[in-house]
């Protein structure tokens, strides 16, 4: 091997093993709240965009449309439009929105099992640990 030479070792296969799963393009996806709230409130039935803005306190129009275009382009979501004035657009998650839907309430439902147990765990880390911050600087 020549100095200028330099090995490359293989990296460890990730989360899906050697193949892309798409894991990266659902976190992606889910790691904007207003995804998650938008698909929660799917969950409940087709609603009306103004529906989904009053629905989902904090939410501004630019992001409600940004967030509802993001998951049509990714097939969770189904926008409908009618010709009327002024237009009338409907959303409602797709059998493949709806399995994920399905996930983030375990997910949901996981997190109100364990918030007050991750709560003390803060606390016991914070206890020991003064002044230190559990995220990265």
């Amino acid at each position: 091997m020549s100095v200028a030479h330099t090995e490359v070792t293989p990296q460890a296969p990730g989360p899906c093993g050697d193949d892309d799963c798409g894991i990266r393009d659902v976190l992606d996806r889910l790691g904007d709240k207003w995804t998650v709230l938008v698909m929660v409130e799917l969950t409940k039935g087709v609603r009306r965009f103004r529906e989904l803005q009053r629905a989902i306190p904090g939410i501004s129009q630019r992001m409600l449309t940004l967030t509802t275009r993001r998951l049509c382009r990714d097939g969770l979501v189904e926008r409908t439009a009618y010709p009327t004035i002024p237009p009338q657009v409907e959303y409602r998650l797709t059998p493949v929105g709806r399995s994920l839907a399905e996930t983030i309430e375990r997910l949901a439902g996981w997190s109100r099992e364990h918030k007050d147990a991750m709560a003390a765990a803060r606390q016991r880390w914070d206890a020991a640990y003064p002044g230190e911050a559990a995220e990265p600087r």
